[in-house]
Parts: C-alpha cells; structure tokens; sequence
C-alpha cells in the first residue's frame, strides 16, 4: 500500500486528512520511518529525467489511475514521493511480515519458470524475490508508474540483480502470446475496478504459453467482506468492488483452469491458475511451445529496452 508522507518532500498536491490511517496509524509509523533519510534520496534524484528513461510514449494511462486518490494522495502513483514512502510504510501494513506475505506467492510457484513476469510489479519488492528463488531465469517487471520503475531499478542494482522494467499497461502488454511460464500479481487487484482486473487476466492469458502458472497475491476478499472497517483505514476506491467479487470466478472466465485460492494469515490470499492445454493439442505440443519460449529468452538481451519492445522475436 502507498502512503500519504509525500507531503514531507515540499509536494503541493494535497493530502486527506479524514482517513483513520492519516488520523490514528500515521503519527505512530512515522515515528520508525526515517523521513531525513528519505527527503534526501527524495532530492537527490532528478525524477523527471529518471522516469523519461522508462516512460513510453505510446502507453495512454487508464483514468482509473490517474482520476482517483489512492491513499488520499493526489496523483497517487504518478508521484515521485509515493516511490519513495512506499517502502518504509508496506513494512507495517503486511502483517505478520512484509516478505513472509510475498513469499507466499514465490511458494506457490511450480516448477522452475524460465521466464516471469510481474505485472503492477511498484518498486519491484515481489520481483526481486522472484529473480532471487529462480535465478536462472529472466524476469521482468512492468508498471504504470515510471517513479515507481526509478524505485525497482536503484533496488536492483543495490541487492545485484539483473531484472528487466517495462513501462505499459498490465491490460495491454505489448509482449508477444504464449511468451512466458508465470505471470505474476502482487496487491494490484483491489487497486483495480473489477473489470480491469478481468482484462488483466484475460492478457495473462495470453501471455502464457500452454501449461504456465498465474499467481495473485492480494487481499483476503473473504476477510475484506467480513471487516468492512478495514476498507476505512486507506483510501482506496476499489478495494470494496474487489472484496464484493470472486477472483477465482474472474480467472475461470478468463479461461484459467485449476484455479485455487488458499489464505494466507488470514487477512490475505493468494491464488493460482494455469493455463489448460487445449483438447486437440496433444502432449508434443506443450513441448514445442516450451522450447519456442526457451529460445525466445535466448535470442533476447540481457537488459530490455524501455522504449522499444516490437524488435523482439515471436515464440511462435
């Protein structure tokens, strides 16, 4: 989740004052936040000039992003200063743990993907312990934010890992059908009107060759429909639609099947699909696709250009 301390970094666009969280839980976290330490990694870096080396032109940002609060910060992830806050505060708002909370998506991973991708990937915390538990592996992580992406890189380079950002839509891609073994989503869903979110699942389709896996790590929506006041503690304009729906209901339609959703403390979940082998294909198939996606990572380099995806090859 984004907090609401951008406005600690000289940010003119106005902050809610009215949730619980800016009421209750602000003034207790900010006292373990650092905020002289961020201010400065806030200055030093020239924001606009770092996001243009991921902002692409031809990605139209949806006006679900852009005309919504998230949080109760104006601009929402369109602010440098929520890349720059979103760590500190995430580390007390996943209880019991931050990185038990992720890891419970990497352990629902079957198999040793080749190739990952993390969509709504923020600053890039679920993608590097992606990049981590498969090392071999190529991984890539995309969002809409290119503050966001400026954040995920400097982690990146910091813990040594090589992993490729994507500026698009997580609803149109861009990447070529049947390109990858795993699609991952990490606490995007309840961010997303419903039918957004179906379309993201409908693009991880495609996305997937035959046999890969979707996993979606996010809030509990059978616990978020039993503790409305939980809706009450951020601002966050979709996440009673999410609650009110059924993920495993929206990846069926999208075509995934064994689709399960188990919880995870409690209060999140975490759900896994994949993607069926059609009736007339037989078992040979699935192995050819598996190579055209192993000859696609190796004919790809190392590090993704940011501005230019179609130059890739098609796996098929």
């Amino acid at each position: 989740m984004r907090s609401q301390f951008t406005k600690i970094w000289h940010n003119p666009m106005a902050v809610r004052q009215d949730t619980i969280w800016e009421r209750f839980l602000s003034p207790v976290i900010r006292l373990m936040i650092d905020e002289e330490g961020l201010r400065r990694y806030h200055q030093s870096i020239d924001w606009q000039k770092e996001g243009d080396r991921f902002r692409r032109p031809d990605v139209t940002i949806p006006s679900y992003y852009s005309s919504q609060n998230f949080h109760g910060i104006e601009g929402g992830y369109l602010n440098p200063g929520a890349a720059v806050s979103y760590d500190p505060i995430t580390q007390y708002v996943l209880p019991p743990n931050e990185t038990l909370v992720r890891q419970g998506l990497i352990d629902a991973i079957q198999g040793q993907p080749r190739r990952i991708l993390d969509l709504g990937c923020g600053t890039g915390s679920t993608t590097l312990m992606l990049k981590q538990a498969f090392p071999q592996a190529e991984v890539i992580g995309l969002d809409l934010s290119p503050y966001m992406l400026v954040r995920a890189e400097h982690k990146a380079q910091t813990a040594g890992l090589g992993i490729q950002w994507r500026h698009a839509n997580a609803e149109q891609t861009g990447f070529p059908d049947a390109s990858f073994d795993v699609v991952t989503a990490s606490l995007l869903f309840h961010e997303t009107p419903p039918a957004v979110t179906q379309s993201i699942l409908r693009e991880s389709y495609r996305l997937l060759l035959v046999g890969g896996e979707v996993l979606i790590l996010d809030g509990s929506q059978k616990t978020l429909r039993q503790l409305e006041w939980l809706n009450n503690v951020f601002e966050e304009p979709y996440i009673r639609d999410f609650a009110a729906g059924s993920l495993d209901a929206w990846m069926g339609a999208a075509g995934f099947e064994a689709v399960q959703t188990q919880d995870l403390w409690l209060i999140h979940q975490v759900s896994r699909g994949v993607k069926p082998i059609p009736a007339k294909d037989s078992a040979d198939s699935v192995s050819g696709a598996r190579k055209r996606v192993q000859q696609y990572a190796s004919t790809t380099d190392s590090t993704l250009d940011s501005q230019d995806l179609e130059g890739f090859p098609a796996p098929a």
